[in-house]
């Protein structure tokens, strides 16, 4: 999700659903310990919970890292060894530290005697020719010794070597039971599974089977299915009735944003799938395209694109 869940999108999803976790597009330690924090780790105070997810084989500049994460007041370390692509193996972290299993539970140890909040961690279930099996068994056993306090677990293999980042998303086959297997080889162990969950009625069926479920690309995508979150899943009302009342909450908060220097079209175009399947949708996504990244261009781009759009819902228009 680099480059998709910045903070402007975080508010953005706060405003469909109060009680998910939200969790920030991964960063590298040495962005966190030697960049512009303000402007890398900064949010709105509405966006809680969220976690703070991170990139990184050093334990000392995690441990740093994850304490300026935590001063900064997010409600969970998230550390990716789940990334497949290029710059990130080079960097020697994310996915390829599956093959490390030891030193990940080293880095995990770092960052929990430097917080309080809870330290997570996101994989796969193997990389290139790794056996699943084993592979996730050894590293799951390596951080949960080390306090890890819960695991996310993208079912499917990386293939660093052969496959793109993009198809990595989508060419190795899910395996949802071998995370299955490892909740229940774990019970004690929170387990969320990640990968390719198309919407709330899938999420649902595998609560059967683990603790939690994370949505990526059906939650960016498509974020109007974020608005029944709360409600099917938590038992809560939403925070907003219809796409068009989440966005008119928004309103002041792009107005501060404004305020401040930011383009419009910074917080706009994670409205691309606000309204997928209903009537005007594809007006409402020119209007943003051609009007939003226009200097200057203000509030009234977007109720202008809102103008355009269809009084049902995107679960009416499909039905």
């Amino acid at each position: 999700m680099m480059d998709w869940t910045d903070r402007h999108c975080r508010v953005f999803h706060r405003h469909l659903t109060r009680r998910a976790l939200l969790y920030t597009e991964m960063l590298t330690t040495g962005a966190v310990i030697h960049g512009d924090r303000e402007r890398l780790l900064g949010f709105d105070p509405i966006e809680h919970p969220v976690a703070l997810q991170l990139g990184g084989s050093d334990p000392r500049e995690l441990a740093l890292a994850a304490r300026i994460g935590e001063e900064f007041g997010y409600d969970e370390i998230n550390l990716n060894v789940g990334c497949p692509s290029d710059r990130v193996k080079d960097g020697r972290f994310g996915a390829c530290l599956m093959a490390e299993p030891e030193l990940v539970a080293r880095c995990v140890d770092a960052m929990k005697r430097a917080v309080a909040v809870p330290v997570t961690v996101k994989c796969r279930i193997g990389i290139d020719d790794q056996d699943p099996e084993a592979a996730l068994d050894t590293l799951a056993r390596a951080v949960v010794a080390s306090g890890c306090d819960a695991l996310i677990v993208h079912a499917r293999k990386a293939w660093l070597n052969g496959l793109s980042p993009k198809e990595n998303r989508d060419i190795p086959p899910l395996d949802y039971d071998r995370v299955y297997r490892l909740k229940r080889a774990m019970p004690e162990v929170p387990i969320i599974i990640n990968g390719g969950v198309p919407d709330i009625d899938a999420a649902k069926a595998h609560l059967a089977h683990v603790d939690g479920v994370m949505l990526g690309r059906a939650a960016y995508q498509e974020p109007w299915r974020l608005l029944a979150v709360d409600d099917e899943i938590f038992g809560a009302p939403a925070p907003h009735a219809t796409m068009q009342d989440a966005l008119a909450a928004m309103m002041p908060y792009i107005e501060g944003q404004l305020a401040r220097g930011t383009r419009l079209h910074a917080i706009t175009r994670h409205f691309v799938g606000a309204f997928h399947a209903v009537p005007g949708a594809r007006a409402f996504r020119r209007h943003l395209a051609e009007q939003g990244v226009k200097q200057g261009a203000g509030l009234d781009v977007l109720r202008d694109a809102i103008a355009r759009v269809g009084a049902r819902g995107p679960a009416e228009a499909a039905a």
